[in-house]
């Protein structure tokens, strides 16, 4: 998965335009359009960053018989559950959307620290479900709970990029240098 992928950086990137485009659209237009942004926005994050996945030259495939393609499945429909309830808070009070959200795709990447094999997603969860709460607590605009999303997730897409052009140059060295046995 984490190969396939390049460690689900490029969807969290993905991830982190739809954040900022809301975030725009809530200042701009109106918070309520930035919630549809948001919304309508996360449908293409999947499509999108398969694209960028293979334009760096990567499968963007999992093996079939991979658990870890189950789970990712089963968090994309505990996800869509949650984004409903988040709009329905959104429609008590527009403020609590965003920070719903922070705390829902939050929770999403703690499983992506075992679909992955990374532990920096449990620090990105965990920054999400902070931020989230810290928005909530402070009954902020909605916009910065867009732009919270869009900064935290493109900071954590560039951490995880280097991490996995580092692993992929190691991998890419051993395989053209192996390690002579016994020496």
């Amino acid at each position: 998965m984490r190969f396939a992928y390049y460690g689900g950086a490029p969807g969290m990137l993905t991830s982190a335009a739809v954040w900022l485009t809301a975030g725009v659209v809530s200042l701009r237009v109106s918070p309520e359009r930035g919630v549809w942004a948001l919304l309508i926005g996360g449908m293409l994050i999947h499509p999108v960053s398969l694209l960028l996945v293979k334009s760096i030259g990567r499968s963007g495939k999992h093996s079939p018989g991979n658990p870890f393609g189950s789970l990712a499945l089963a968090t994309t429909f505990w996800l869509v559950l949650s984004c409903v309830l988040a709009y329905t808070v959104s429609l008590l009070h527009i403020e609590w959307f965003f920070p719903a959200m922070l705390l829902v795709i939050g929770g999403r990447y703690l499983t992506f620290s075992t679909i992955f094999g990374a532990r920096i997603y449990w620090a990105c969860g965990a920054a999400l479900v902070l931020a989230g709460y810290a928005l909530w607590r402070t009954n902020a605009a909605p916009a910065y709970g867009a732009f919270s999303g869009a900064a935290l997730e493109a900071g954590f897409a560039l951490a995880i990029f280097a991490t996995s052009r580092r692993e992929a140059a190691y991998e890419s060295s051993a395989t053209r240098f192996p390690s002579t046995p016994g020496a």
